[in-house]
């Protein structure tokens, strides 16, 4: 009998403006410390931070994330934090930065906090950092052995952020239930290499009916940079309960599509989360399952303001040769579409993307 998991941060704390009391909460991981942020958030991290830092002894290492999460720049942090002998790394930023922060933690062995600008990704919460080449192209998955230690999602700045960050968190969250039940039904491998565990189905399935309850209500908060208790719930289900649902209940096709799919070179603009919905329709069609499902799905993407179409992704001209390329990439060994219920193929994959992409044109 295989190992069922459950894996989660340590903490997750959810509150408006936990930026200015970073040093409360930090301060027991010691009191030098590497601070990665994203370029447009340093100033405000620095000056926010400057009180309650002084408060609790803390001397803080600011680093720019150089754009991607490479080894390169994984390298490059390490340096720092070698140099400056750091106790523990903060990352402050989207996806990437954060994935290079718990990369960096790892190999200096120390502990890690996150601290999300965006609810664009379920990557705060996640054992994993996705690794990519310098030109942004998919290089591999680091799996890591510990979650974050903590994980603090400030709803004031979360709501501060563009909509269209937040409508791909909600994308990304969209297809946790979904891929969780999959690989739930086929006793599938989760993202800790473990089977999926009753608890994360459960997760996962509560993250999408806190989308579907409230994430479009959520959207309206997003516009006046607002925080109200759909905001706050909808935070907490693409942060939160999408990464725990995501890790313990497992991937299946959606991801794997997304996988193949950074290599269009059109889709580079799109956002992880835009894509993984596309997945996500793409995998719904190749399972098999009823046009009210779908409706639903689509419907709730639509209500956020997802881009639907691969049109709507910022694809020029469809390629029959790119996109055959894409449906091969998403049944490489060892993708996570192979917790599918049956023997995915290409040709099944290649046929799934064209008739969600169709599917999805009825809907504009």
């Amino acid at each position: 009998m295989s190992v069922k998991s459950i894996t989660s941060p340590m903490k997750f704390l959810i509150q408006a403006n936990l930026l200015a009391d970073l040093g409360k909460y930090i301060q027991q991981y010691g009191k030098n410390a590497l601070i990665i942020t994203d370029p447009f958030i340093q100033e405000k991290a620095q000056q926010d931070t400057q009180t309650s830092f002084a408060e609790h002894g803390i001397q803080a290492t600011f680093s720019v994330f150089g754009g991607e999460c490479s080894d390169d720049e994984i390298d490059k942090n390490k340096a720092i934090c070698q140099e400056e002998s750091c106790e523990y790394v903060v990352g402050i930023g989207g996806g990437k930065t954060l994935d290079t922060a718990k990369a960096v933690a790892y190999y200096q062995n120390v502990p890690v906090v996150i601290f999300p600008t965006l609810a664009s990704t379920d990557a705060p919460c996640t054992a994993l950092t996705v690794v990519y080449n310098a030109d942004g192209s998919f290089n591999r998955y680091l799996f890591l052995p510990n979650n974050p230690n903590a994980v603090l999602a400030d709803t004031k700045l979360l709501a501060a952020e563009p909509a269209r960050f937040f409508a791909a968190g909600v994308g990304d969250g969209l297809a946790t239930y979904f891929e969780a039940r999959t690989c739930y039904a086929t006793n599938g491998i989760n993202l800790v290499l473990m089977q999926p565990s009753l608890a994360g189905l459960g997760i996962a399935k509560m993250c999408y009916e806190t989308i579907r309850d409230f994430a479009p209500q959520a959207m309206h908060a997003v516009a006046t940079k607002s925080v109200t208790p759909a905001l706050e719930k909808t935070i907490e289900a693409t942060i939160y309960m999408s990464g725990v649902g995501a890790e313990s209940g497992g991937l299946a096709a959606a991801h794997a599509i997304h996988n193949g799919m950074t290599a269009v070179h059109d889709l580079h603009g799109a956002m992880h989360g835009e894509k993984v919905a596309f997945g996500l329709v793409a995998q719904l069609v190749m399972e098999g399952v009823s046009t009210e499902e779908l409706d639903e799905v689509i419907g709730i993407m639509k209500a956020v303001g997802l881009p639907l179409t691969l049109k709507d992704l910022g694809l020029k001209e469809f390629k029959e040769t790119e996109w055959r390329q894409v449906a091969e990439l998403s049944c490489a060994e060892g993708e996570t579409i192979h917790n599918e219920p049956f023997k995915v193929t290409p040709d099944m994959v290649y046929d799934a993307i064209v008739v969600a992409d169709k599917l999805l044109q009825t809907y504009q």
